[in-house]
């Protein structure tokens, strides 16, 4: 792979059923409805620094950095601008390199076409169709084999399963953990939830759920906004950290909190 590492990690995940959604959930998210999907594999982890840093050097692609800002931010005012830049700093590279300290967290500052581009450089070095995983795949992936639970692990969320953030007084002391911080679930997949939100292929329709596709659904074929799932380590409300919840955000959108995994 490149400059050579090894491809990360692939699991495999097995075709079959599984319950998509929640009717607990908020209303994107219903209702709950079965849902079959081929095999496929999934990366154990998401991509990190190291991963990505493979893909610049090989390609000299931008690095992860704070650009131009996106609309998620600028809509918020100058508060919101300056409070992004801070937060954001740490996870900047300098130079083309990440930050050492960083190499086995999450990749972040990473908007959907950037997470594309490394999809699209690893399969042509390896020479295997690499991708995003579509918003079922995710999901499917991130329950692990459990029905109806709301986290990867089950119904109870504390803060030895994932990284989040359960006091926003420690918003500023907080941060991004290396990946496997926490044990995996049943498919042998780390960070489903927390630690950072992640890119998936879809684009993203509030009432897609009432007509999607039983087999293999690959989202809409347009739309305004994108998704991303699983929430990061600056999300406070557990809401965000459950199986079924979509979060949409506007294309241009990258961030600290934000980074992918790859399928295949």
């Amino acid at each position: 792979m490149g400059d050579k590492g090894p491809l990360p990690e692939l699991v495999r995940v097995p075709a079959g059923t599984f319950v998509m959604g929640s009717d607990q959930a908020a209303e994107d998210a219903r209702p709950a409805h079965r849902v079959h999907l081929d095999e496929f594999l999934v990366g154990a982890q998401p991509v990190t620094n190291e991963d990505f840093a493979r893909f610049v050097r090989a390609t000299e692609y931008g690095r992860p950095d704070v650009r131009e800002l996106p609309l998620i931010v600028t809509t918020g005012g100058t508060e919101r601008e300056q409070a992004f830049r801070q937060m954001a700093a740490p996870y900047a590279w300098a130079e083309g390199e990440p930050p050492g300290r960083l190499a086995h967290h999450p990749v972040t500052l990473v908007r959907l076409e950037d997470a594309l581009a490394y999809c699209a450089w690893l399969a042509s070095t390896i020479g295997r169709p690499i991708r995003l995983p579509t918003e079922a795949e995710w999901e499917k992936a991130a329950r692990g084999g459990l029905e109806g639970r709301r986290y990867p692990w089950g119904d109870e969320l504390d803060a030895s399963h994932a990284n989040y953030l359960p006091d926003l007084s420690l918003k500023a002391m907080h941060g991004s953990k290396p990946v496997r911080s926490f044990a995996p679930n049943a498919y042998g997949l780390y960070d489903m939830a927390g630690n950072v939100w992640e890119w998936v292929a879809d684009w993203y329709d509030p009432h897609y759920y009432r007509n999607s596709p039983l087999r293999n659904p690959q989202g809409p074929p347009n739309g305004r906004l994108r998704v991303v799932r699983g929430g990061s380590w600056v999300s406070a409300n557990p809401e965000l950290l459950t199986c079924a919840h979509r979060h949409a955000v506007p294309g241009d959108t990258y961030s600290f909190s934000i980074g992918f995994r790859i399928a295949c």
